[in-house]
């Protein structure tokens, strides 16, 4: 029960803060468009997101968390915990603090690498300004990430989840005091400036937030003269590994971005505004059965129970395809009615949506995979195999790279989503091959034909879509009623049609259904 309380603590907030951040990208798309601008901020917000996902919330917690955790409830107890958390800080702070620097001097030969192209020197600047305004933000959310590691080692989780809600609440106010600053005269790029501003701002509150928490938690960080002890040089030794793990990822959003950079002004916004309504399934379903299957797949492989590991991987495989195909059926058949409704107004118009529309049709197509690859990499991580997945990962970058130079020309912006989709697919396959050759896990024949009949409902649900979404074309660049109207009527028919359907052709377990059942009411 406790850890079912603190999984819908992080899980609630989580949603909260996805809500928030849909909030505020439409909010944007709106206020500032898609245009050369808005590329320059988004181009510059990815930088420093990678750094912090790479080192802050992937390399470096992997390390700290379990380390600070076993001297807090080891014999040394608070005194000692505190004691490792004052060596790390201060070697932590100055290691950021050089790495800031660096950048803010190198920044114009960052922007230069990631465009590689004769750019207008206007929007180069801009670019360049963005980046440096917001580039300390890596410095004051990796502080942040340090404090809440401290705090989950307490089953404090809630300040931890709840930072990332800051953020986009600065984001929704700096946005529309910028509406109305562009009502009063203001221009576009002094609008965006105070945007990237903001960033900054955020997450010095963020870092408020945390330390206050910590301090509650009788925790005093402390900044002593930098030395670097055997545990922090462990602590280095065990984060270089995981940052490498971690690498195929960002260095694919890298890639990304560097091609986008490649085509005409508004595709990394594009890109932007589509992959965060893909997201939102992959978020929601794929990193929650991720984190929720682990613990129990280490037990039974721990405990050589082969049966019992089988059967956890075919339940999350199964539940997975059951909740993300018809999400990426419905998205690929409404993309550009869901892309109208959610982000046209202002300066985002009726072509931006089917430009974006047209990028999000064909990222869904990977839906599936991204998910799968969610729920297959926790079989490795059960056996203490961290190399399989990154080998993965980096085939995959491979495979995206080549079909982005195969696509790039031809398709455009959309070209870069279908390059994402075909990686993906390449990872699961890779994934699964490994995990069938090793003799750990292979796919049930029962399972094959209940993701069929998913796949049968999702069709029926997909021949529904069709048919209401032409019957509702008027409605979804119309007033705010009539959108939402728009949206409840097509997400009611899919849910309707699809789980209806799945239920008659037998693509829910109806015996697992009714044992569940009983076992609620007993």
């Amino acid at each position: 029960m406790s850890l079912l309380k603190h999984v819908g603590t992080i899980g609630s907030l989580t949603m909260v803060s996805r809500i928030a951040g849909m909030a505020r990208e439409m909010i944007f798309s709106r206020v500032l468009g898609a245009n050369a601008v808005t590329d320059a901020w988004f181009q510059a917000f990815i930088i420093p997101n990678v750094f912090r996902r790479l080192f802050a919330e992937g390399a470096f917690s992997a390390a700290f968390v379990p380390m600070f955790s076993k001297r807090l409830h080891g014999e040394g107890g608070l005194e000692e915990a505190r004691s490792f958390s004052a060596d790390v800080l201060s070697v932590f702070l100055p290691v950021l603090i050089a790495l800031c620097i660096v950048f803010e001097l190198a920044m114009p030969g960052v922007i230069w690498l990631l465009a590689d192209k004769p750019i207008d020197p206007g929007e180069f600047d801009l670019a360049v300004d963005f980046a440096r305004i917001m580039f300390p933000y890596i410095l004051l959310v990796s502080m942040v990430t340090l404090f809440t590691g401290m705090l989950n080692s307490v089953s404090r989780f809630a300040p931890g989840a709840s930072f990332p809600i800051i953020l986009n609440i600065v984001l929704i106010a700096a946005l529309l005091i910028g509406e109305r600053w562009m009502e009063a005269g203001a221009s576009l790029e002094q609008v965006t400036y105070g945007i990237a501003w903001a960033v900054t701002a955020g997450g010095v509150i963020q870092l408020l937030w945390l330390l206050y928490w910590v301090r509650v938690e009788g925790f005093r960080p402390k900044l002593l003269w930098p030395r670097i002890t055997p545990e922090v040089k462990r602590l280095s030794i065990i984060a270089l590994p995981a940052a490498i793990g971690g690498g195929a990822y960002q260095i694919n959003t890298l890639v990304q971005l560097y091609f986008l950079n490649q085509l005409e002004s508004g595709s990394v916004s594009y890109m932007n505004y589509a992959d965060r309504l893909n997201q939102l399934p992959l978020g929601i379903i794929g990193i929650a059965l991720s984190t929720a299957i682990l613990p129990t797949l280490s037990k039974f492989v721990g405990g050589n129970n082969k049966e019992g590991a089988d059967r956890i991987q075919s339940d999350a495989i199964e539940l997975s395809m059951l909740l993300t195909i018809p999400a990426a059926v419905a998205m690929a058949i409404c993309a550009t009615p869901f892309i109208t409704m959610i982000f046209q107004g202002g300066r985002f118009d009726l072509a931006d949506a089917a430009v974006t529309g047209d990028v999000l049709g064909a990222l869904v197509l990977g839906l599936p995979a991204y998910v799968l690859v969610k729920v297959l990499v926790p079989n490795f991580y059960a056996r203490s195999d961290t190399k399989t997945p990154v080998y993965a990962a980096f085939i995959s970058l491979a495979v995206f790279v080549g079909f982005n130079i195969a696509f790039l020309q031809r398709f455009g912006v959309v070209g870069v989503a279908y390059a994402s989709v075909i990686g993906a697919w390449i990872n699961v396959g890779y994934l699964y091959i490994v995990l069938l050759r090793r003799g750990y896990y292979a796919i049930p024949l029962s399972l094959v034909g209940r993701v069929a009949r998913q796949l049968v409902a999702a069709a029926a649900m997909g021949a529904a879509l069709w048919f209401a979404r032409d019957l509702l074309t008027g409605w979804y660049s119309a007033g705010l009623f009539e959108r939402l109207g728009a949206l409840i009527v097509l997400v009611a028919c899919s849910a309707v049609v699809y789980f209806g359907v799945a239920f008659a052709v037998g693509a829910i377990d109806r015996q697992r259904i009714a044992a569940l059942t009983r076992k609620k009411a007993s």
